[in-house]
């Protein structure tokens, strides 16, 4: 990996650098997305079948659409047991964590009359994307469903690209029965993600799309957003590692190449005050590399998006951390927790050099949906927040409101809007 002295400079290319991985700079796909939705909109199921015939290879129908009782007992049937038991495992981890994340309505009374309060409402309709191919991954499906389910999510609809013969990955429909999904269908690609957002014959029209996707879902759920909610509009992987002179370089050299191996578009970034750790750092990395399955992934997301990044002090290493605003922070350093204490952009933060990022993605609990991109600076990972939504409640009794009638009434004079104030005015004629 190349190894660079932080400077301003190099801190500004970085940072361009990175951004060039957004979806957002992908407009060349953007014209072929929207012939797509505009066809899905106006044909409905005419259009998803095409699709479908176009892009997946398999003659989708009315009839084979939905994923049968039959297909999700020949799934059960193929499974590896072992998965089997470790997806169960997982399942009571993610939903534990996110029990804790649930909000209920509140409700605050004077004694003048007066009632202020929220509201929380599960969303009525969820669709969860989730990919097919050569990238199959149970553990998204279940991070997608399960804060959906703890919600309370009334209608739960899976959409995902079936293989040649009609067939679903059965680690998939597995994960997605084990976690509580009420329909599978089997439609993939920009046309999935239209066929939820405007409905169609054999698809209804849901609230919310979450789940991730290659840039052509991405950029679907960009264009339907307003149409229905979206989670959020994911880029590649990516992980930054805060590390002193007392981490473990072969620890780190392995935690940077899982998120490598995801991508050639994932960034891997280490960021250390130690000079002879970024060596060693370096040397464990490619002595990985060459073991590794996804060999040539890992090299282009490397030359493309690996960084060792030497800085002055701890303070440098905690101020590049919140610029760059990584999906995956680990802070492997003498004092993870006051260094944490510090960050305030990173989607999810791994302490100690036993938390490594796949902890999170498949075990501990917490979602592994993240913001990508540097949007960790304003978004969150995905919750039960994501399933719900808020209404206000506000009552007035006669004797509450006659004080201050004549407080909004002016407020809305000023504002040149007379009906308002009239609207408060009419009730103390």
């Amino acid at each position: 990996m190349r190894i660079i002295n932080l400077d301003e400079n190099s801190k500004v290319n970085i940072l361009e650098n990175l951004l060039k991985r957004s979806p957002n700079s992908y407009g060349t796909y953007e014209a072929a997305v929207a012939d797509i939705l505009s066809n899905v909109k106006a044909n409905g199921d005419a259009a998803v079948f095409e699709y479908t015939k176009k892009f997946d290879g398999f003659d989708l129908n009315e009839s084979n659409i939905v994923v049968t009782k039959e297909e999700i007992e020949e799934a059960y049937a193929v499974i590896d047991k072992d998965l089997l038991e470790i997806i169960r495992k997982a399942i009571v981890n993610i939903r534990d964590y996110h029990i804790k994340q649930k909000q209920y309505s509140w409700f605050d009374s004077t004694e003048n009359g007066t009632i202020l309060g929220q509201k929380v409402t599960p969303i009525e309709k969820v669709g969860v994307y989730v990919p097919g191919g050569k990238a199959v991954y149970p553990s998204s499906v279940l991070m997608n469903i399960l804060p959906a389910k703890v919600a309370g999510v009334k209608t739960i609809q899976m959409t995902t690209p079936p293989s040649k013969d009609g067939k679903v990955n059965p680690g998939t429909l597995v994960a997605a029965v084990e976690a509580g999904v009420d329909v599978i269908y089997k439609v993939g690609g920009a046309q999935a993600i239209a066929a939820l957002a405007y409905g169609t014959k054999s698809i209804p029209k849901v609230d919310k799309i979450v789940g991730p996707g290659n840039i052509f879902v991405a950029l679907a759920k960009k264009a339907v957003y307003g149409f229905v909610n979206i989670d959020s509009i994911a880029g590649p992987s990516e992980i930054l590692v805060i590390a002193d002179e007392t981490a473990n370089a072969r620890y780190i050299a392995a935690d940077l190449l899982s998120q490598a191996e995801h991508d050639e578009m994932a960034s891997a970034i280490l960021v250390t005050t130690s000079s002879e750790l970024a060596n060693k750092v370096s040397a464990e990395v490619e002595a990985f590399t060459k073991e590794l399955s996804k060999k040539e992934i890992i090299e282009k997301s490397l030359e493309n998006y690996g960084y060792i990044l030497v800085v002055k002090d701890m303070q440098e290493a905690i101020d590049v951390a919140n610029e760059i605003a990584s999906e995956h922070l680990e802070i492997v350093t003498k004092d993870p927790f006051n260094v944490m204490t510090k960050i305030k952009n990173a989607g999810a933060i791994f302490l100690g050099e036993y938390s490594s990022e796949p902890l999170g993605d498949y075990f501990a609990g917490p979602n592994h949906v993240l913001p990508t991109n540097g949007t960790a600076k304003f978004f969150s990972p995905l919750s039960v927040d994501d399933f719900i939504k808020k209404s206000s409640i506000i009552y007035y009794s006669k004797e509450a409101l006659e004080p201050i009638h004549k407080d909004i009434e002016s407020f809305a004079n000023a504002e040149g809007l007379t009906a308002h104030a009239n609207s408060i005015k009419v009730r103390f004629e």
